[in-house]
């Protein structure tokens, strides 16, 4: 009884620190998209809206390690549940990795528009990629509430299709800096966006990899073998 008592204890302070990591994921998923806003139509109190809560990200990344780490001082997890645990504060980390890259989206943007910039045609250059790392993150944190592997998995090809649309964007912002050299301020600040948009998108490929490291108890980061890219992902790399 005593040590069925102690295991249920255990499920349910691991269910909370999960269901406060799934609230901090919420957080920087609305911090990207309402910087994105920043910078389509400016907003400072938005951006400063998301500067602010960029400490509350980090803020929940200080009491989450500390409850994974007591966690693991006085249950003393299994092999299983450690896995589980370290997992969960590498996803921690990362998500509050995602909250500084959008606040950087949001400084950057508040700085354009204070300087007049005309930054319509900049957004549109931008819009597929943070559309698509958008949805890449807010899938990773369902593989990660449902600890569903296959979804993960496809998330973490669909990571192949955000690092071409930002080499595209690069070449693009080089060469209307070549060919209007006015428009050199507002290219680097919006080649600083899509930058910040696919470091995002990276973080989001991690939370999915841990997800599998969690379900398979297999640690596929920096290993030479790659997911098999579906046929929908893989026709948009072409």
């Amino acid at each position: 009884m005593i040590g069925e008592h102690s295991s249920k204890q255990y499920d349910n302070e691991l269910e909370a620190i999960r269901s406060k990591v799934l609230l901090m994921g919420g957080i920087v998923e609305t911090q990207f998209l309402d910087a994105m806003t920043c910078f389509r139509i400016g907003n400072p109190e938005r951006a400063d809206r998301v500067m602010r809560e960029d400490d509350t990200v980090n803020q929940l990344e200080v009491s989450l390690d500390d409850a994974c780490s007591h966690l693991i001082v006085r249950r003393q997890p299994a092999a299983n549940d450690l896995r589980t645990i370290m997992a969960t504060i590498k996803v921690i980390t990362d998500l509050e990795r995602i909250g500084d890259e959008a606040t950087k989206i949001a400084r950057t943007a508040k700085a354009l528009h204070a300087r007049g910039a005309v930054t319509v045609n900049h957004y549109e250059m931008v819009r597929g990629i943070a559309n698509n790392t958008s949805d890449m993150l807010h899938d990773a944190l369902d593989a990660f509430a449902r600890n569903d592997g296959k979804q993960a998995l496809q998330l973490i090809a669909q990571d192949a299709v955000i690092d071409h649309e930002f080499r595209s964007i690069m070449r693009n912002l080089i060469t209307f800096m070549m060919e209007d050299p006015r428009t050199i301020s507002a290219a680097l600040d919006t080649l600083w966006v899509a930058k910040a948009i696919e470091r995002i998108g990276d973080h989001a490929k991690n939370i999915a990899e841990y997800v599998i490291y969690v379900v398979e108890g297999k640690d596929i980061r920096h290993t030479k073998t790659t997911p098999p890219i579906p046929d929908d992902v893989s026709a948009q790399t072409e």
